[in-house]
Parts: C-alpha cells; structure tokens; sequence
C-alpha cells in the first residue's frame, strides 16, 4: 500500500501578522520552526519513513521539510523542488493584512477572493510584490494572480507526472507545501467538490496522511496527531 504524507509548512512571519503571503517568500516563526519538528518527531514516532520528498520553492516550505527531515534523521533524502506547489499566488492582496483590507474593500469582496472557487483578486501593474526579477523562477511564466481553481490547474499536473510515478513505484512519499497547493491535492484525492474545497481549514505542522490502495484512490485522510 503506498504511503503518503501531506505537510503544511509551520507558521510564518506573515501567518502570525495575518497577511496575505502567496508567492512572497516569508520565513518561518519560532513557533513555525517548533512546528516542523514536531511534525517530524511524531512521524518518527509513528514509524513514517520516506524514499521520496517533494516541496516549493518557497523558503517556508522547504525549511519545514528540512526541519522535519532533520528529526527523522533523514536529510540525506531526496528533495525535488517545484514551482507547481508554490501557495496560491493572491495577486494584489499580497502583503495585506487581512483586517485592514477587509476595512477596505468589505468583508463580502474579501471572502469572495479568499474563499470562491474561481475569482482571482486583482493584481495592479508595478507591485512591490513583482516576482519578474527573482532568479527562481526565471523562464517560468509567473501568473499575476490565481483563484484556487488557477492553483489546481497546475499542480495536478505536477502530481500525475512526477509524484504519481513515484508512488505507483512504491516509493514512500513526503510533500510539504501550503495551504492552497496542498487543498488541491485533498480535493483530487478525496474527491471534494468545488463549493467544499475553499472550506477546507489545513493547520501549519500537522502531517496528514492518506491510506492509497495499489491504484491510489484513498480509503483514508487522517492527521497523524489524532491517530
């Protein structure tokens, strides 16, 4: 039975301040980097073990990969790195605190952008928050914004051609990302429909494993704390 485990990274500089971060590359708190080795040392605990790992290319996602890995005394596995799993990109409400902009634009147009399906927020052209000129995603078309439907739209295709392999391969795999790469992912495997998946609460630093039979469709989504 393949093994796969999904890991939100552990609270960042911009989680504690209640911004929006999407593609900005924020650190993780004290509290985030406690949370990756929690989540680590309970997968250890419950004798987790990987021959795969996959993560963004944000700094708050491959830390906690890399924390976690340390407690499990496994750094020494095999990292790919992704753009595909990046956090939904939040367009013109990067940076924003989320109170202040409710102020601003009303709660109703904020929860649309937050939590519809398929309505981006706007993106005005000369941001402070353009992502052109970082030499991480040179050659990659960079989107101004995305709605959560933009965000499934380009990591289901990474899964099925590169983590899908790996685990119909058997390898055991690990993936750590973000709130809203990873809700594409539970919406795929556990089959949520669209006016469910923005609903979806996913914790910072809490492993959610999926029981995969041999044609990976779940037969079960738990987070590892509660078993």
């Amino acid at each position: 039975m393949p093994t796969l485990v999904l890991l939100r990274h552990g609270q960042s500089q911009w989680n504690l301040e209640n911004r929006f971060t999407g593609w900005w590359d924020v650190d993780l708190t004290d509290q985030g980097v406690a949370e990756a080795r929690a989540a680590g040392d309970l997968l250890a605990e419950k004798g987790f073990d990987f021959d795969m790992t996959f993560t963004s290319l944000q700094t708050r996602a491959i830390k906690t990969l890399d924390i976690a890995l340390e407690q499990m005394g496994r750094l020494w596995l095999p990292v790919e790195k992704d753009w595909r799993l990046n956090e939904r990109h939040y367009g013109g409400l990067t940076g924003l605190n989320k109170a202040e902009t409710a102020a601003k634009h009303g709660d109703e147009q904020v929860h649309i952008w937050r939590r519809s399906f398929d309505v981006p927020p706007p993106m005005e052209a000369g941001s402070d928050f353009d992502l052109s000129a970082d030499r991480r995603y040179a050659g990659i078309d960079i989107p101004a914004t995305e709605s959560l439907k933009d965000t499934i739209a380009r990591v289901l295709p990474y899964w099925q051609s590169r983590i899908v392999p790996e685990l119909k391969a058997g390898n055991r795999v690990l993936i750590s990302a973000h709130g809203n790469s990873l809700r594409a992912l539970v919406k795929h495997l556990s089959n949520i429909p669209d006016d469910a998946i923005t609903g979806l609460e996913i914790p910072t630093g809490q492993p959610i494993v999926y029981d995969l039979d041999d044609d990976l469709n779940a037969t079960d989504r738990y987070y590892l704390s509660e078993r």
